[in-house]
């Protein structure tokens, strides 16, 4: 009996230090167990390009620093903006304070709609230019004659597929903040979870895709890729 008695004692106090630090909430699990199968996809698909990358005779390195870099730089500061948010919403949701968390749900959702707006903005032009998924452009082509045309097929599809988990996230968000005074902190800190994941994943994306692309030498005589075309943004 004294043994049933503890036991019912180390679970009930298992979230604040107990000895059972591996109960969770199925909810909160099968966010993990998402994450876990995500990972792997993404991890995939990077180590994919890079091989591709590498056995590739040349590469387009098309991405000047200014304005490409930059501009893909302020995408990746909202996406760090909205995790700072999302941590305060946590925050807030653990001190039962359900109105300030819709707010900082609220900003996060702004942050990540920030940056679906510039990644779009980015792409129109990319395809306006004449990027497709196995065409690159002329003056890529004038560039870099023996470019691999899979460029365009690893750029959009990775920065396509983060696009949408970002998509769902702001979704996802937006189902919490709406009926956030039914929901528990669990459910918080679960949203919290996956956002994180997207903008983790962001941080890898980044400098693969964009850092080692970039040009430190753009030709004066052409545009120059990706964000070239939006230099009147940062005007």
């Amino acid at each position: 009996m004294a043994t049933e008695v503890h036991t019912d004692h180390l679970i009930a106090d298992d979230w604040s230090g107990g000895a059972l630090p591996y109960r969770v909430g199925h909810k909160k699990l099968g966010m993990w167990l998402f994450i876990v199968s995500d990972a792997l996809t993404f991890t995939a698909m990077l180590m994919t390009y890079s091989y591709a990358r590498y056995t590739s005779d040349q590469w387009a390195t098309p991405f000047a620093f200014n304005p490409s870099i930059l501009f893909s730089t302020t995408m990746t500061l909202c996406l760090l903006a909205s995790s700072f948010t999302m941590v305060m919403a946590v925050r807030a949701s653990a001190h039962r304070n359900k109105k300030v968390a819709r707010r900082w749900i609220g900003a996060t959702m702004l942050g990540g709609l920030l940056f679906l707006g510039l990644h779009l903005y980015e792409w129109s032009h990319l395809l306006e230019e004449g990027l497709k998924p196995f065409t690159l452009p002329h003056e890529w082509v004038e560039r870099w004659p023996q470019a691999s045309p899979l460029f365009g097929a690893s750029f959009f599809a990775i920065t396509g597929l983060h696009m949408f988990h970002v998509f769902t996230g702001v979704t996802y968000l937006g189902m919490v903040a709406a009926r956030i005074r039914r929901r528990t902190h669990e459910d918080v800190e679960i949203c919290g979870l996956y956002w994180h994941f997207v903008d983790l994943v962001w941080m890898f994306v980044f400098p693969l895709i964009y850092i080692m692309s970039f040009d430190p030498a753009p030709p004066t005589h052409a545009k120059a890729a990706v964000g070239f075309v939006v230099t009147h943004l940062f005007r």
